[in-house]
């Protein structure tokens, strides 16, 4: 699969309940909206960008992306993300097999992870792949084949499933390591506090994103 396109997958349709409601990722971070720090970093990874939100998209008209909102109706969770992402590539992308996605509240996420996810699915054979870091599994930055679409809908719409690891516990998963220090590169700003910690990264780091390389 190496040489197949990859749509990234930006998931930006939660409440945001814990940060007070709004959109997460248009909180500033760093004097950038979040948004624009994840597709600097999302963008040289993949061959195009979808933003999945819901609600009014003239709101992420500056970003230049085109947005779908969930297909599934009732903030059904990532895995509805999920789906958005399958059933846009194949009316929009049809030459696009495989969708990454990646938290849009998540600024520090590593620049090599579509690689690897690639390289990990090629190796290991397996049907999806997800990353992992200090013991911990995130499947929302995971890479899905567009081929498993009609299973996603059926497991959604008629089973009622909300669980990614559910879902994913019926496949071939592999889950792809990723270092936890000097910062966790899948450290999420899902807090007024956690944002103000992401401040204190980038300042204490003196780069564009708070991490290394």
């Amino acid at each position: 699969m190496a040489d197949e396109p990859i749509l990234g997958l930006l998931l930006a349709g939660g409440l945001s309940r814990r940060m007070g409601g709004g959109d997460k990722c248009l909180r500033p971070l760093g004097g950038q909206p979040l948004l624009a720090r994840v597709i600097a970093r999302a963008a040289p990874q993949v061959d195009a960008l979808l933003l999945n939100a819901n609600g009014d998209p003239a709101r992420f008209a500056a970003f230049g992306l085109p947005v779908a909102p969930d297909v599934v109706e009732g903030f059904a969770g990532p895995l509805a993300g999920v789906l958005t992402g399958m059933e846009w590539a194949k009316a929009h992308r049809p030459d696009v097999t495989w969708i990454v996605t990646i938290a849009t509240d998540t600024p520090f996420f590593p620049r090599d992870l579509v690689a690897r996810l690639r390289e990990a699915v090629a190796e290991q054979a397996a049907d999806l792949a997800c990353a992992v870091s200090g013991g911990q599994a995130h499947p929302v930055f995971g890479l899905w084949p567009v081929r498993l679409m009609g299973e996603l809908r059926r497991a959604l719409v008629d089973e009622g499933m909300r669980k990614i690891d559910a879902w994913t516990a019926r496949y071939r998963l592999a889950m792809v390591e990723f270092p936890s220090r000097p910062v966790d590169p899948f450290f999420n700003t899902n807090r007024p506090e956690d944002l103000a910690e992401a401040e204190r990264l980038l300042a204490r780091d003196g780069s564009d994103d708070g991490r290394p390389g």
